[in-house]
């Protein structure tokens, strides 16, 4: 359709159109002038559509009434009449993505599908949701997603639960957590960025159901909306279905206009203290966070923008970066950081991580003294450039999510939120362009001066550990609920106790048919009977194989290395996994570490290290230990990633002892932020490795056990670095041999040719030694572990090998999945437990685990789990539900890949052994599933619960409570 700027369109008048080169895309910009509605559309030949609707959702205190919002609304609407059609559209949906999302002034509802007629469904479930919620008839969904006062017995003590209220448990017990909070408040007090719209769960009992019902309605109007549509798609049916359906229902002028203002500069530097908890006997000392913040500018200025994503990498995130090397040169802070701000304000705040308090002045010292000698002798034009290509590179790949379409949106709302046009961060060409012609200028150095050494809109944050803070706020909460319940009459309490029991029995019930029935369907007719095939070719090259994968990756190549690392002692698995974290941040013989870091983002996209437990397809107890290193480059630079691998693989320095310690020191800050923030994933490798050995070894190599020795080594460093030393060189001769050498290359063909001409002096520089494979059986046993921790909630795992019971992985269990998941746990886990998520997964290799995220229960989780069993026996699916699930199961199977996505995955399966025949016929056992098939696994759920392998990592008291479920109760910080 040939649009017209000023033309109307079934209400919607285009105001503007122009292309996007960047992205390929044709803008259409949009206004429906009866609601007041704004709309982007990016027309391309993408066929993976997006839909999201945003709002701007400032909040003007710490309840959580946006993220408590966003949760509600999706459960229950005009149209849509079950409990949660959220859910139900991930149980049966061809959607590639599907979520909403609560920042710190916006709220946003992206999907996704490839599939036209679930594309429709989603847009309508979601704008139905936003517009027509069933939250202002129910109070019970505030109840369950918000908080609510809990009591189900007259002589129990009354709790606050609700999933948003855990969930917030959960994330503010993270240190980085409240410190970004703590920054965000003290750069803008007056703004509705000093608030938490996540919700501070201190404060989110404060809300009330009319306060939540009122922020609906002033915020959700059409007049704050903003639309928008990305792909392949038929633009005026949108338009006008959109309109009939939606929109023609409100006028602009019932809505109320929502400004979001910035804060006013601040005239002189400001302090301020906070806390987090930690264990109540555990140590303090070095424990302080220190954070330096900064206010840069505009975030709608695309300038602005680019400009400060490239300052954080030149000040802080860069191995070369001054700032970050002037601090642990001074043994300040075991890991340096820098923490942006999310908002119309641009904010910047450089952080010392386990520190002391006493050194705070020492530290706005050294940062102040470092930038102003980088001023003074000019910033490395490498630093810059280098750190320009890594901005470059990171918005032409859309990372962040596999579905573009999807970054692209909250791009366009970091300038369309705060009235400006919706395509300007999109438009980056010319504006990178510019600043790379003023490298050779003062450009960069007079930013510095201006927007940190002039700039007196800062804010110095010290945080300091509280031991037993957790403890004395759940004393103090345990009292304010007593005196609740001490004030309430006898009805009152009767009152409250069947309200609970309505909320209950309403989670364990299933929706009545004719609340399905107005769930939008797919037919199994809608799918794909064939899996995606991604090209892969097998070249031998020398000693080790070549897998090409030809795909379009819009120019870049993603070049991966997969070494066997199966000669190496188990004992030594840790260290190869600190091996990987060390290549690449030390000096070698051509370069020292700033110099290389440099070198490697000037002629790449980044060259990066890990480490890789895989299995003998089907066979939990093998072992395929890999060193994993994933490149990305422009054809251009082929030659020179080469000549670097060489360097980093060939020329390491083991010498400095000063820069591996600061490094160890790290590893471990950023390894226990990742379990607070992951615990599920690291208990469910933990109970697994319980009785498996491939677990127990990718536990040693990168869970608990990897801490543990981290931590330990941290602790005892100068006692133990000759070993260390002793150890990593020898890995570093032993591991990077040709025969043991797997490459991947996903990209255009002249990329390969390009590849192997480069590769011919590389691997004449690697080992030729054969692999000799180390013994790998080693004894597991069963631990049952409580991991206590200061978090302020559980995550509950609970595991087995179903193999040992006689059964054999297939298709029919990623259906089970699917219905575990999005009915049994979501009812009993997170709707009536509380908890934020919960899981029940198979793989090919035997395990079945089941895990649960910010939780606050324990032994009622466990006892879920082992009702599962049963569950299964009494379950009646009908054909329909039994065909939804299977739809929701391939969706999840043929989720949305990038290119390099798709290259590892490949490459992945090879080195295992699974072959794409084999995962079509899962496809097809998928597709022939029936609710016999699902129920006949009632007795696999019995054995594996009866195995009784159980790991928590959670609430010190939590644990110690309940500790007769355990076999140990382990400390996450061991104290000495």
């Amino acid at each position: 359709m040939n649009l017209q700027v000023n033309q109307t369109i079934h209400g919607f008048t285009l105001i503007d159109t122009f292309e996007v080169k960047e992205i390929h895309s044709l803008a259409h910009v949009f206004e429906h002038k009866q609601s007041g509605a704004r709309l982007l559309h990016l027309a391309n030949d993408d066929d993976n559509k997006v839909f999201s609707v945003g709002f701007k959702t400032p909040p003007t205190d710490s309840t959580g009434v946006p993220h408590i919002v966003e949760h509600c609304v999706l459960s229950g609407s005009r149209k849509y009449h079950t409990k949660e059609p959220f859910m139900d559209m991930v149980k049966g949906s061809l959607q590639t993505f599907i979520n909403a999302m609560t920042f710190s002034d916006k709220t946003i509802y992206p999907v996704a599908s490839r599939n036209a007629k679930d594309f429709h469904n989603l847009v309508d479930v979601y704008l139905d949701a936003v517009f027509f919620p069933q939250i202002h008839q129910d109070p019970e969904i505030f109840m369950q997603e918000g908080w609510h006062l809990d009591i189900h017995e007259k002589d129990a003590p009354l709790t606050y639960t609700g999933v948003v209220y855990n969930e917030m448990k959960g994330a503010y017990s993270s240190p980085t957590a409240v410190l970004r909070d703590e920054v965000a408040a003290a750069l803008f007090p007056d703004t509705c960025y000093a608030f938490s719209s996540g919700g501070d769960p201190d404060v989110i009992p404060d809300l009330t159901l009319e306060g939540f019902r009122d922020f609906h309605k002033k915020h959700y109007h059409p007049r704050n909306a903003q639309l928008y549509l990305y792909g392949d798609m038929d633009i005026e049916e949108k338009l006008a279905y959109i309109d009939s359906e939606f929109l023609s229902h409100f006028q602009a002028a019932d809505g109320e206009e929502i400004v979001i203002r910035p804060q006013a500069p601040l005239t002189a530097p400001v302090e301020s203290t906070c806390v987090y908890p930690v264990s109540a006997d555990e140590s303090t000392d070095n424990k302080d966070f220190l954070a330096l913040g900064f206010a840069l500018g505009n975030t709608a200025d695309p300038v602005d923008n680019l400009v400060s994503m490239i300052l954080k990498s030149i000040l802080v995130s860069s191995s070369a970066a001054p700032v970050k090397m002037a601090l642990q040169q001074a043994g300040l802070g075991e890991d340096i950081m820098v923490m942006g701000s999310d908002g119309i304000q641009l904010g910047m705040a450089i952080v010392a991580k386990n520190t002391s308090v006493d050194r705070k002045d020492e530290f706005v010292q050294i940062i102040e003294e470092t930038i102003g000698k980088m001023i003074a002798d000019g910033i490395d034009k490498d630093l810059i450039r280098s750190s320009l290509n890594i901005v470059e590179y990171s918005l032409r790949e859309a990372t962040g999510f596999a579905t573009k379409g999807i970054i692209y949106h909250i791009q366009s709302m970091e300038s369309w939120l705060y009235e400006d046009a919706p395509t300007t961060h999109l438009h980056y060409d010319q504006y990178l362009a510019d600043l790379r012609e003023k490298v050779e200028t003062n450009y960069f150095e007079d930013l510095l001066q201006k927007q940190f050494l002039d700039n007196p809109h800062r804010a110095l944050v010290v945080m300091t550990p509280q031991p037993g803070l957790n403890e004395a706020k759940g004393e103090k909460m345990a009292q304010v609920l007593a005196d609740k319940k001490a004030a309430l009459t006898e009805d009152q309490l009767e009152d409250l106790i069947a309200a609970n029991q309505s909320l209950r029995k309403k989670q364990l019930s299933p929706d009545a048919p004719e609340a399905v029935a107005t769930i939008p369907k797919l037919a199994v007719s809608d799918v794909k009977p064939e899996l995606e095939r991604v090209p892969q070719e097998v070249i031998p090259k020398g000693k080790a194989k070549v897998l090409f994968h030809d795909v379009f990756s819009s120019g870049i190549a993603y070049v991966d290395f997969m070494f066997d690392t199966s000669m190496v002692a188990k004992e030594d698995a840790p260290y190869v996994n600190l091996l990987s974290y060390l290549l690449g941040k030390l000096d070698t013989a051509s370069y020292g570490y700033g110099q290389l870091s440099n070198e490697i983002y000037l002629n790449t996209g980044g060259i990066s290290f890990s480490t890789q437990v895989l299995n003998h397809l089907d066979d939990d107890q093998s072992i395929l230990p890999k060193f994993v290193i994933n490149t990305k480059v422009l054809r251009s630079g082929m030659g020179k990633l080469f000549d670097l691998l060489k360097v980093v693989l060939t020329e390491t320095s083991f010498a400095d002892m000063k820069r591996i310690q600061t490094l160890v020191q790290q590893q471990r800050s950023k390894f226990e932020a990742y379990i607070v923030q992951s615990g599920n994933t690291v208990a469910s490798r933990r109970v697994s490795s319980y009785y498996s050995t491939a677990s127990a070894y990718a536990d040693q190599m990168y869970g608990l056990d990897y801490f543990w020795f981290v931590n330990d080594l941290a602790d005892h460093f100068e006692e133990k670095q000759d070993q260390l030393v002793e150890k990593l060189e020898s890995l570093y001769k032993t591991i990077f041999c040709e025969d043991n050498l797997l490459v991947g290359l996903t990209g255009e063909r002249a990329d390969l040719d390009l590849m192997e001409t480069s590769m011919v002096a590389f691997m004449g520089t690697l080992i030729e030694d054969n692999i000799q494979p180390a013994a790998m059986n080693f004894p597991v046993e069963k631990k049952n572990e409580g991991i206590l921790t200061s978090s302020g909630v559980q995550y509950v795992a609970k595991s087995a090998d179903f193999h040992k019971f006689g059964h054999q992985y297939n298709g029919h269990m990623r259906v089970l999945e699917a219905v575990m998941n999005s009915e049994f746990l979501h009812d009993r886990v997170r709707a009536k437990g509380g908890a934020y998520g919960c899981s029940m997964t198979f793989n090919r290799a035997g395990r079945v685990t089941f895990s649960s995220y910010r939780d606050p229960k324990l032994k009622d989780t466990l006892a879920v789990y082992d009702s599962a069993g049963a569950y299964l026996r009494d379950m009646d699916l009908s054909q329909a539900e039994l065909t939804t699930f299977i739809i929701g199961t391939i969706a999840r199977m043929d989720g949305a890949l990038t290119p390099r996505q798709k290259g590892q995955m490949t490459m992945s399966s090879y080195a295992s052994g699974l072959t794409y025949e084999q995962k079509q016929q899962e496809r097809e056992q998928v597709l022939a599933t029936t609710a016999d098939d699902l129920k006949a696994m009632a007795d696999l759920m019995d054995q594996a619960m009866a195995d009784n392998y159980i790991c928590v990592v959670g609430n010190e008291q939590a644990i110690l409570d309940q500790k007769d479920v355990f076999m140990n109760t382990p400390r996450l910080k061991p104290v000495e």
